[in-house]
């Protein structure tokens, strides 16, 4: 199914702290966080690991006759550069030991901080030219940040490379042209339709996409106002600022064609940037890597038998795939949390060293207390190295068995970098609710490996109890049910406006559910569709700080005891506490983790956080949630949205409801927003399917 980039990709009204474009205007400065500087430095461990692995054993192969890996097609792009190729054809073809667990490290503080800024000359050479062209003066940071050293003299050869600066659309930067180029700065210009092929799929990806089919790319560049676009794709990727791929479209039940003469399949053709095209291989060949290797000789058969036995049930047939197989997928609720919990003890108790990683610090601690032991940690936290077992002398996780939960939020890159980082012989197991959202970041990998069917895969049977669990359950399978609720455990609020919605939402936080439910304001969690708009985040948290907790916010808005969500790097959101404000910036509590943030860091990286979008909320469940739902929520409402929204609530779920039918229209009728990805043809050719 051909997708499209969004109407309107760059309008960052509603985009989230942390992501590209959030609150661009005010972001002045081009300091980065600690985390942010930890995922450069993760990718450049990404790369030490793949020398080691090519090293010891060579590449593994990957892709199939007419995908080919993302390297041959850089190799084929160069080729194009160097004129030993023509640009044309760039759109053809293109056993271990038993091992003791290790000690956990010692833990450091995490405390964001700021990265050195791009040299002063570089800045104001840079802000000169920003000046020149009418563009704003506080882009210079940023712009010089990305362009680097040689920043203003690519602006002045290229005044369309402004579009790498993030929040920077396609008419600005026509309007930034025009002003250094005079005349000559036309639509037909090469660079500038390089730079907007670019630009969309850098869009594309903020919406999920890993690469977009031709045509939809083709069609976009043509609302764009670009003349020929096949000449604006062709021209980007010789220059080797995109790639382009074929990619075999196997029909139901037939296998994509293996040797030369057998009869052609469908192919699609599909554009995407390096970025992920390189780590859609890379992940691809990481499965491969543990569906194709024998998992370590940890635990003897009997062991791992009277551990599954012991479980039971859909838990114990959880212990008996992860004994023989290097991968393993697992879905449910929250309910079914007790089954990753159960082989974690097991494989405790049988002398592995294992860990589980959760999408944040709530997560991690709700799991923590399930496991009701050690080896519990967050994704980021392990990758970086400031959580769980370190990495031994091949820089590779010290650890046999992983458990990676909320595996729906694994974005490409990130689930790339988590089985760079297995060492061979490791067991990995993704679990999660397929339910939910999918990640911020680009990519639906958990969905793609579901479809796929490339390893076992162990359906919890542990329903989410009690009415929400049996609300939520409906909500799944496209059902917005009535549901008994004798306790009060879901409560519909019926407005007729958006003044109503507020009032309403502030009344239940404040008074309604303390008073009846008995869960206090601090426990109680209101979730709405977007930020802006008149019952958005920013709306509903201006009103609950009014009534919660009141205060001048002379420190960026913000207060001591102020609720707030943290967004340290695209993607990830810590919803946490402000603690005080002084001359190092704003100190937060953010779970059991202490975060300072810089004065100049806050805007672009803090909201107030009584109210959060869905995206927001996953991998947090609270005793009391109000979900908001103003009648202009129709056009996001779907079920995906709802039941994330829904099953973040534990004992008591309010929903101020606004939108009348479209509610359980969106339930029965609309599936989440397709993705663009590569991941199910880049796993065909290599790993075959598994049974079950």
């Amino acid at each position: 199914m051909s997708t499209e980039p969004p109407e309107n990709p760059g309008n960052t009204e509603d985009a989230e702290p942390g992501t590209p474009g959030a609150d661009d205007a005010s972001a002045g400065g081009a300091q980065v966080s600690e985390a942010e500087a930890e995922l450069r430095a993760q990718r450049i461990e990404r790369e030490r690991i793949e020398r080691r692995k090519a090293e010891k054993r060579g590449p593994v192969a990957a892709g199939g006759k007419l995908s080919g890996r993302a390297a041959d097609l850089l190799a084929a792009v160069r080729a194009v550069e160097s004129g030993e190729k023509p640009a044309g054809t760039v759109f053809e073809e293109t056993p271990a030991a038993p091992r003791r667990p290790a000690p956990e490290p010692v833990r450091r503080a995490p405390v964001v901080s700021g990265e050195a800024v791009p040299a002063a000359d570089v800045v104001a050479g840079v802000r000169e030219v920003l000046v020149q062209g009418g563009a704003p003066e506080g882009l210079a940071v940023r712009a010089a940040g990305v362009l680097g050293e040689e920043g203003a003299g690519v602006l002045r050869a290229d005044p369309w490379q402004l579009l790498r600066v993030a929040g920077v659309r396609p008419e600005q930067a026509d309007g930034f042209a025009r002003a250094l180029l005079g005349a000559g700065a036309g639509p037909d210009d090469e660079r500038r339709g390089r730079a907007v092929t670019v630009w969309l799929l850098e869009q594309a990806a903020l919406a999920g996409h890993t690469a977009l089919e031709m045509s939809a790319l083709m069609d976009a560049l043509g609302r764009q106002g670009v003349p020929d676009p096949e000449e604006a794709v062709r021209n980007a990727a010789s220059e080797g600022d995109v790639l382009v791929f074929r990619d075999a479209v196997a029909e139901a039940g037939t296998p994509a064609p293996q040797e030369e003469g057998e009869e052609e399949h469908p192919v699609r053709t599909l554009v995407g940037l390096e970025r992920y095209a390189l780590a859609e291989e890379s992940l691809a060949d990481g499965l491969a890597r543990l569906v194709g290797s024998v998992p370590g000789r940890d635990g003897s058969d009997q062991e791992w038998e009277r551990a599954a036995a012991s479980a039971g049930g859909s838990a114990g047939e959880l212990i008996r795939a992860v004994a023989g197989h290097g991968l393993v997928l697992h879905t449910g609720g929250e309910a079914s949390l007790a089954e990753p919990a159960a082989l974690l003890r097991a494989a405790h108790a049988m002398g592995l060293r294992a860990w589980a990683a959760a999408h944040g610090p709530l997560g991690r601690a709700r799991f923590a207390a399930l496991v009701e032991g050690p080896g519990v940690a967050t994704v980021a936290g392990l990758l970086s190295g400031a959580e769980g077992p370190g990495r031994d002398a091949d820089g590779a996780l010290d650890l046999d068995l992983l458990v990676v939960l909320d595996a729906p939020q694994l974005d490409v890159e990130t689930a790339a970098l988590v089985t760079e980082s297995l060492p061979d012989g490791a067991r990995l197991v993704l679990a999660g609710d397929p339910g939910v959202l999918w990640s911020v970041g680009a990519g639906r990998v958990f969905a793609d490996l579901l479809t796929a069917r490339v390893c076992p895969q162990v359906a919890s049977r542990r329903p989410d109890p009690g009415p929400l669990g049996e609300l939520v359950s409906g909500i799944g399978v496209g059902e917005l049910h009535q549901v008994d609720a004798p306790g009060k455990e879901v409560v519909i609020v019926p407005v007729r406006d958006a003044g109503e919605a507020v009032h309403r939402t502030v009344q239940l936080v404040v008074d309604s559910v303390p008073r009846a439910i008995g869960v206090p304001a601090e426990e109680t969690q209101v979730i709405t569709p977007g930020h802006g708009g008149a019952v958005g985040t920013r709306a509903l948290n201006a009103a609950l700080k009014e009534r919660l907790n009141p205060g001048p916010g002379r420190f960026g808005g913000f207060d001591p005891g102020d609720r707030i969500a943290h967004s340290p790097a695209p993607g990830r959101t810590l919803p946490g506490r402000v603690v005080k404000a002084d001359g190092e910036g704003l100190h937060l509590e953010c779970g059991d983790e202490r975060i300072v943030v810089p004065k100049e860091r806050v805007e672009q990286s803090v909201r107030h956080g009584w109210a959060l979008t869905a995206h927001q909320a996953v991998g947090c469940r609270w005793p009391a949630v109000v979900v908001v739902l103003p009648g202009d929520a129709v056009p996001a409402l779907s079920r995906p949205w709802v039941y994330t929204a829904f099953s973040r609530a534990d004992r008591h779920l309010s929903v101020v409801h606004g939108v009348e039918q479209a509610l359980p229209r969106a339930v029965a009728e609309v599936a989440a927003k397709p993705r663009t990805t590569r991941l199910p043809v880049l796993l065909a050719p290599q790993v075959p399917a598994a049974d079950g």
